[in-house]
């Protein structure tokens, strides 16, 4: 199948599905990962502090493709930010991944206590311009963090990675991303399954014939995000996959609006440190 794409704002594009490796078992990962590949997703989305990163480069080694047919993110946890620590973690993990370079690096967290995200994001440009990292971006950053490193920078990360799906829209956030060509990508976005019951989705879901996880996919797609479900059974990568033969109407977008309650199922940006 043929995956959509979202232009980014440095003249690449990412896919705009992906499969995310967050809690998947670090013995399982090279297998699911290929398994993922094989059946038409083309981004993976993973991280150095979930531990899989090895099986992450063998799983797209296995799945046979060619290095420009799949699109590849890692990230720098919050014990390796600072310049000379990030550009470390993130050579550790290109080892680990077994590739001369990732499609997509990003910073995982802010930690504004720690205050080393802007020496932290000037490690990432100089990793982009060294051809480690084709394109960098950032997890979980706030308004001000992206104003910040914006202003102190004078380059806009490609794409934040936040927690969004229907009972955390977050409007302000995607509205600053737009204005400043940032694409939003969806962490958690099925939101632990808070929402499969409300009735917007279940109306949805019977109207087209497809799963409440097909219909909360399909909205994070009609809203212009990045999304990156997570599954460790293959049936479940291929109904996450099965969403691009329906559209919900126009009426069915508005119903889903109103689940929004501004609740998180992770932890709150502006004040997790961990790491």
């Amino acid at each position: 199948m043929t995956q959509p794409l979202l232009a980014l704002n440095d003249d690449r594009s990412i896919p705009q599905l992906g499969f995310g490796l967050w809690q998947v078992p670090a013995g399982s990962t090279a297998t699911t990962t290929a398994a993922a590949l094989r059946l038409g997703y083309r981004l993976v989305d993973g991280a150095a502090v979930y531990g899989n990163e090895a099986g992450q480069g063998e799983g797209v080694r296995q799945s046979g493709l060619p290095r420009d047919q799949f699109f590849v993110t890692t990230k720098v946890w919050n014990s390796d930010q600072g310049f000379d620590s990030a550009i470390r973690a993130a050579e550790a993990s290109l080892k680990r991944l077994g590739l001369p370079y990732v499609d997509l690096l990003l910073i995982h967290w802010p930690c504004s206590r720690k205050d080393r995200y802007l020496d932290t994001w000037r490690a990432l440009i100089r990793l982009r311009d060294d051809g480690k990292a084709r394109s960098i971006g950032v997890s979980n950053f706030l308004e001000p963090h992206l104003e910040r490193i914006i202003g102190e920078t004078g380059v806009t990360p490609v794409l934040n990675q936040v927690e969004l799906n229907p009972r955390l829209q977050q409007p302000a956030l995607r509205a600053f991303h737009a204005k400043h060509g940032i694409v939003t990508q969806s962490w958690t976005p099925l939101g632990r399954g808070q929402s499969f019951d409300a009735s917007p989705i279940q109306a949805a879901a019977r109207r087209s014939g497809k799963t409440p996880v097909q219909v909360i996919l399909r909205w994070h797609i009609q809203i212009g995000a990045s999304v990156i479900p997570r599954s460790t059974r293959e049936a479940g990568l291929a109904e996450n996959l099965d969403i691009f033969d329906f559209a919900l109407t126009e009426a069915e977008m508005a119903a889903m609006a109103t689940l929004d309650e501004g609740a998180r199922c992770g932890p709150d940006p502006a004040t997790f440190e961990m790491g």
